[in-house]
Parts: C-alpha cells; sequence; structure tokens
C-alpha cells in the first residue's frame, strides 16, 4: 500500500527535475543564432567602431558578408534587391572577413587594395573589413561555409538575429527586413 502512495509522487519529482535539466542544457538564441567574435574594428575611413555596430533606428545592421572577392555579385544582388542605397532606414555594411595575415605591413597592402576598390565616400563608409580567423567567424556567425557570401541581421551586441546565403531570395529578404524593422 505504502509503495502505491510514493509511485506517483516519486514519478512527478522525476519528471520535475528532468525537465529542470533540459531546461537548465537548452541552448540559447545565441547560442543557436551566433553571435560575431568580441572585436574592435576599423573601417577603412579610419573611424573606430567597438562591438556597438549600430545606434540608429531598432540598432540593428545588415552586414552583407564576403569571403572572396568573387562574391561580389551575391552581395551586390543583396544591396539591389533590398535597394540599400535608395532606403536610409537600414544601417548596412559590407563586411569581408580576410584571414589574419598576423603581419601589419600585409594587412596594410589588403587595407590598399580594398580602398582601391572602393573610392567613394559612402562606399568606404559602409566597408567595415574584419581580420580574423575565417573559420572561427563561420562557426561563429552560424553560417555553413565559406562557398557563398553571407548576409546577417546583426544587434548591437554582434548577436545574429537573422542570417541567408548566397543570392538575393525574395522569401529570404522578407524575413530579414522583419527581423531588421522589428523592435524586440
Amino acid at each position: 500500500m505504502i509503495k502505491t502512495v510514493w509511485t506517483p509522487t516519486l514519478i512527478w519529482l522525476a519528471a520535475a527535475a528532468a525537465a529542470l535539466v533540459l531546461a537548465l542544457a537548452a541552448p540559447s538564441e545565441s547560442t543557436v543564432m551566433g553571435r560575431l567574435p568580441s572585436t574592435t574594428v576599423e573601417r577603412l575611413d579610419q573611424q573606430r567602431l567597438a562591438s556597438d555596430l549600430s545606434s540608429e533606428g531598432s540598432g540593428r545592421t545588415l552586414a552583407l558578408v564576403a569571403f572572396h572577392s568573387s562574391q561580389r555579385g551575391e552581395t551586390e544582388s543583396w544591396i539591389t534587391g533590398l535597394q540599400l542605397h535608395q532606403s536610409p532606414s537600414i544601417s548596412w555594411v559590407r563586411m569581408p572577413v580576410i584571414n589574419d595575415p598576423g603581419n601589419l605591413d600585409t594587412r596594410h597592402a589588403i587595407e590598399s587594395r580594398l580602398l582601391a576598390r572602393y573610392t567613394g565616400p559612402e562606399a568606404r563608409l559602409r566597408l567595415m573589413p574584419i581580420f580574423t580567423d575565417r573559420e572561427a567567424f563561420i562557426r561563429a556567425a552560424g553560417l555553413s561555409g565559406a562557398q557563398h557570401a553571407g548576409v546577417l541581421v546583426l544587434g548591437r551586441d554582434g548577436s545574429v538575429l537573422a542570417r541567408a546565403e548566397g543570392e538575393f531570395d525574395s522569401e529570404k529578404a522578407r524575413a530579414l527586413r522583419m527581423t531588421l524593422m522589428s523592435q524586440f
């Protein structure tokens, strides 16, 4: 008789303990979606930025991430598709991710090539090269690899709120725009 009284109580306690363990072990949104490494970046117009990517609007920034110069077409498709040059409500940057050469002279040579490619003041203002371990960046941002350009919606703290890869796609663009414009 005592055994049957304690059985439901023990089952309930075991279920509650399992739920508590699962709640503590569950991944957070930032571990699922990704988070850019905490770094200080210098745009090519020589303005230093901390991890606070934007102080305008919702504080979200669209980052067009390229790993190779051959991906310029993919990033341009997003600029055209989202009409970024005509939409001042969207804060956006080009973010070439370059394997850190570990040498200041080589890094300056790479920056010089980027400056030669992006000559206008607005183009340079939107250019934010990242010198880092490319594979570590890909993992941290939750991207599938370096085969395609990535498009990230970033929170002020560098958290990845949404992502897409490859050429412009209207369905993906709609989801990115909703994330960019949402307040929470």
